[in-house]
């Protein structure tokens, strides 16, 4: 294994910008790119290496799947967008399929690396690439809600008017509709949220404040692309998060999709709750307790996402009677 290796598989718009964002932080000593459009790739590792004078030092290049043999962290960008008359479940299916050969080609190649999964549905496709490799939970974590924290934590940093590295702030459960704001998590300069708007002055109605705050969250991606068609710097820079926590080792609490296994008293469900984050991985699941709104929220989300599944699994099967999903 190469240390420092990164492995990006998918070279549209949120593969390129976190290899972009990822070469300026000088934290990965080889990137490598992936595309079954190989032109594609070859552009964009071209492209990204003549600023190389500009950068420090990192190699740049277009690979296949013979580059998962010693790559440290594998990261999964690729995926199909919705057809004109197509449906979710359609789209889900042909992504699952997408994830389903990637997670072969790793296997084959006999892979060490800690896999990072961005293709949306993230939580349902972090679930088929656990199943289809058979490895350890903490070696296969999706990107989550790490990206909706930050929008929640820079929500909050704007009304409270606080700078946002002293917010702290999490968003659990599917990356999705039906994520939650852990409200009861919730610092601002080290105090409780409820504590600190008691007293900060700014909102004369902050409870009412709270549920636009979190309606805004849940619609910003909506907002992005209605506004310029998709979404890649926020998420390019949380992959940089996610991916320096691995490579450097830091243990750093992000709220990455996991398949649960009691935790929040939900099992069998990949969905996002704050996790110690390290070279292996995930180290460990910090489970805390919510309030009792917050926690039946975390539950509703979850049923959704079993749902999901298995309206993926019964599509599956019609068509594939061996299917193991």
């Amino acid at each position: 294994m190469t240390e420092r290796k990164v492995v990006i598989v998918g070279a549209g718009d949120v593969g390129a910008t976190f290899a972009y964002a990822l070469a300026q932080t000088g934290t990965a000593s080889e990137i490598v790119l992936i595309d079954l459009r190989r032109e594609l790739a070859e552009g964009q590792a071209l492209d990204l290496a003549h600023g190389s004078p500009f950068m420090p030092p990192v190699a740049i290049r277009a690979g296949d799947a013979g580059d998962y043999a010693d790559a440290r962290v594998v990261v999964v960008t690729a995926g199909a967008k919705q057809k004109p008359g197509e449906t979710r479940l359609d789209l889900l299916r042909r992504n699952a399929g997408i994830v389903e050969r990637i997670a072969d080609d790793l296997t084959a190649q006999r892979s060490e690396a800690v896999v990072v999964v961005v293709t949306n549905p993230v939580d349902i496709l972090t679930g088929v690439a656990l199943r289809r490799t058979g490895w350890p939970r903490e070696r296969v974590l999706g990107s989550g809600t790490v990206l909706d924290s930050a929008r929640f934590r820079y929500l909050l940093s704007r009304t409270c008017g606080i700078d946002v590295r002293n917010v702290h702030a999490y968003i659990v459960g599917e990356h999705g509709d039906s994520e939650v704001a852990a409200w009861s998590m919730t610092h601002i300069a080290g105090l409780p949220i409820d504590a600190f708007c008691a007293t900060c002055g700014r909102c004369a109605n902050w409870r009412e404040k709270r549920a636009e705050i979190v309606e805004q969250v849940r619609k910003s991606a909506y907002h992005i692309i209605d506004y310029k068609g998709a979404t890649c710097y926020g998420i390019g820079l949380s992959l940089v998060r996610i991916v320096g926590a691995i490579l450097r080792d830091e243990r750093s609490v992000l709220t990455v999709s996991t398949r649960l296994e009691g935790e929040y008293g939900l099992r069998d469900v990949c969905l996002s709750v704050p996790c110690v984050v390290g070279g292996r991985g995930i180290e460990r699941i910090v489970a805390g307790d919510l309030a009792r709104d917050e926690a039946e929220g975390l539950a509703r989300s979850g049923g959704l996402l079993k749902e999901q599944l298995r309206s993926l699994a019964g599509s599956d099967d019609r068509r594939n009677p061996t299917s193991g999903l």
